[in-house]
Formats: structure tokens, C-alpha cells, sequence
């Protein structure tokens, strides 16, 4: 559609793949993922021996299976990276379909593995988390509805997408997930903003989230617990939280040394959830400061080059993913200095866990994907056509 209404300028035929796909991509994004993941495999080899040794298992058992899973995420966004915007849309819907089905199955053939939670399909030899998945698919998925509203005599796709939001998020929150539940809530609103949402309607949207918010407080012992647990004054030095805020206190700027750490023993979630403590204790500030740094660059980058972008839904699909990525990193660290409530979220690319590095490759993959450099120019270069006209 969109070469159709401004001319986009084809690509020479035989243009090789691989030198096209480096010539466009943004390479310091993908260096900044890069460095993500080799900090995350650093990490792992502090953080989760002491698990490993606790379930009777090889000191790097965990280490080798991040790598395996990592080596698999990377390849999927390689691959992902590769493809139009036309095919990223496609499979984008195609699997929002399916993730959102696996997301309706849980109650009747997931697990919780013991954390009072079903969010998990068990496979035996590894674990599926559809939400994990549901993200990045929901927002391709989304952006493409509200795109579609756009076009002359097109649906009313803004409408359509608040409704597939509400649905989605109630099923997430029987789980109880009330952290993915945030972040799709937060996604949609922003691509909604840069739809052109009015700002009476966000206000809304707003108040209906905070009375959700109420309703889950009066009625979720799981929630409720939490938000308790954040609001109190007092700090269990013996909890999660607590051992995390004393590991970035001890660790100061530098650290106390590479394996000289001790929070690692304490915290169950150290090589998850908690994995910046382990980062904050053993390298200091240093490391903590380098890795918000790789994820600024990944998010400022996507967004300065999709303000660009002529086509609507790359600009909202870019939008939504580059804005859940850099909030759910956002919210880990902030949980791990008690800026946030605990919601149980990974920091991507750095923490453990098969699923989130999987679907993390994937959503940056679609990330990269959207901001390649295109031949059909930049929406000023039609903004001054149109001065000139």
C-alpha cells in the first residue's frame, strides 16, 4: 500500500540478501543486543551455579542451557531481521492467534511449578510461556488494526484493538499476571497515543486502570500482598527485596570483585528476576550503568529512526515493541531498588529462561525489521514534496 501512494524506488533485481540486510540494518542497535546477551551469559556464570548446586546439578548447567536458548533467540531475530514489514505483519497476526490460544489452554493444561501462578506449559525437557510470546505478536497484531482505520472506508481498528486489549488482559490477569497485563495495557497506550488517540479518551483508558487496579487490590490476595509489601516502610531484610537492595548497597561504584559476591546464595531469583543485584554487587554501578546504556541506545535508536517512517503501521508496530522492551528492563531494575512493586519480570536478554530470550529475539528481530533503512525515503522527504507542490 504504502509503495503504491508514494513510488517507493525498487530494488535492483539480484541485489544479494546478506550485504542488503547489513547495508540497511541498524548496526548499533544490533551491537547493543550483542553486548546484552555476552553480559547476560557474564552474569550466568556468576549468578547460577549456586541454583545449580542446590538442585544437584552441574555447576554450569544453567549457563549451558542459557547459551543454547540465547544461540536459538539470536537466530530468530537474525532471521526475523531479514523480512519485510508485509511478512512480519502476516506472521505477527498468524501467530497472535496461536499464542493467544495457548494463552486461553493454560488453566486446563498448564502449570505453575509451585509459584502459585499457571503460566507455564510443561515440556519436560524445558518450559513454554505463551505470554513471553503474546507480546511482541499482540502488538504487530494490534498496530495492524489500527493502521487499517486509517484507510479510506477502513475498520474501525482503534476500536477493534481496545476490545482485543480488554480480552487479552483478562485472560492474563486470571493467571494472576498482573505484570504482562501491565506491560500490553502500556503498549497499546502508546501506540494509541501515536495513532492519534484524543487526550480525553487516554485519560479514560487511564481511570479505568486505576479502578482496575482497586478492583484486583480488594479482590487478589497475590496482588494485594504485593502492593503491601512495596507501599510498607519497613524492609524484611531477609526477603528477596531485601537482600537484592543490600547487594547494590555493598556493591558501591566497582563492585567487590568478580565472584566475590554473596547475594547469589540468598536469592532464589538471582540468575531471573534479581540478576542486576548480582550485576550491582559484583561489578558495581560500572556495569549497571553500561547496561542501561545498551538498552537507551536500542529504544532512543528505534525511535528517532521510526519518527522517520512514512508507513503507519511500521511506525506503530515499532513503536509498541521498542517502548515494551524498554519499559519491561525499566521495570526489573526498578523492582530490584524497590522503585516498583516485585511483579516477577526478566530483564531482556540478561536473565535465565528459554522463553524470554526466545521471544525477546523475536521481538527485536521485528524491531530491527521495522527500522531498516527502506528506498522509498522518509515521511520529510513527503512532507517537503508536498511544501513544494
Amino acid at each position: 500500500m504504502t509503495e503504491m501512494v508514494y513510488g517507493a524506488v525498487q530494488r535492483q533485481e539480484g541485489d544479494p540478501i546478506l550485504p542488503r540486510w547489513w547495508r540497511t540494518i541498524d548496526k548499533l542497535s544490533f551491537a547493543a543486543v550483542l553486548l546484552l546477551f555476552g553480559v547476560g551469559i557474564l552474569l550466568g556464570l556468576a549468578a547460577s551455579p549456586p541454583l545449580a548446586e542446590r538442585n544437584g546439578l552441574p555447576p554450569f548447567h544453567y549457563v549451558e542451557r542459557q547459551l543454547i536458548f540465547g544461540a536459538l533467540a539470536l537466530g530468530v531475530m537474525i532471521v526475523t531481521t531479514m523480512l519485510n514489514p508485509q511478512t512480519v505483519r502476516r506472521l505477527g497476526v498468524i501467530g497472535f492467534f496461536l499464542a493467544f490460544a495457548a494463552l486461553i489452554f493454560l488453566p486446563v493444561f498448564g502449570t505453575d511449578f509451585g509459584k502459585g501462578a499457571v503460566r507455564w506449559y510443561s515440556l519436560g525437557f524445558a518450559s513454554l510461556q505463551p505470554s513471553e510470546f503474546l507480546k511482541p505478536v499482540f502488538v504487530v497484531a494490534v498496530a495492524w488494526l489500527m493502521a487499517a482505520s486509517e484507510e479510506l472506508d477502513g475498520p474501525p481498528g482503534k476500536t477493534m484493538s481496545l476490545a482485543v486489549t480488554m480480552v487479552v488482559v483478562g485472560f492474563l490477569a486470571m493467571q494472576p499476571d498482573f505484570g504482562q497485563s501491565a506491560l500490553i495495557l502500556f503498549g497499546w497506550g502508546v501506540m494509541y497515543f501515536v495513532a492519534g488517540a484524543p487526550y480525553l479518551l487516554i485519560a479514560a483508558a487511564a481511570g479505568v486502570v486505576t479502578v482496575g487496579g482497586m478492583f484486583a487490590y480488594e479482590h487478589s490476595e497475590h496482588f494485594a500482598r504485593r502492593i503491601d509489601g512495596f507501599l510498607s516502610t519497613d524492609i524484611d531484610p531477609t526477603t528477596q527485596i531485601g537482600y537484592a537492595i543490600d547487594a547494590i548497597r555493598e556493591g558501591g561504584v566497582f563492585g567487590v570483585g568478580v565472584g566475590e559476591g554473596t547475594v547469589k546464595w540468598s536469592l532464589p531469583d538471582a540468575h531471573t528476576d534479581f540478576i542486576i543485584a548480582v550485576a550491582a554487587e559484583e561489578y558495581g554501578l560500572v556495569l549497571v550503568m553500561f547496561i542501561i546504556g545498551l538498552f537507551a541506545v536500542i529504544v532512543a535508536r528505534s525511535f528517532l529512526r521510526l519518527v522517520r517512517e512514512r508507513d503507519p503501521f511500521i511506525r506503530l508496530a515499532g513503536t509498541g515493541l521498542a517502548a515494551i522492551f524498554g519499559v519491561q528492563a525499566l521495570i526489573n531494575m526498578g523492582v530490584a531498588v524497590r522503585l516498583l512493586p516485585a511483579k516477577g519480570m526478566t530483564l531482556p536478554f540478561i536473565s535465565y529462561g528459554g522463553s524470554s530470550l526466545i521471544a525477546t529475539g523475536l521481538a527485536i528481530g521485528m524491531l530491527l525489521s521495522f527500522t531498516r533503512t527502506r528506498p522509498q525515503g522518509h515521511i520529510e522527504d513527503l512532507i517537503g514534496q508536498r511544501g513544494r507542490a
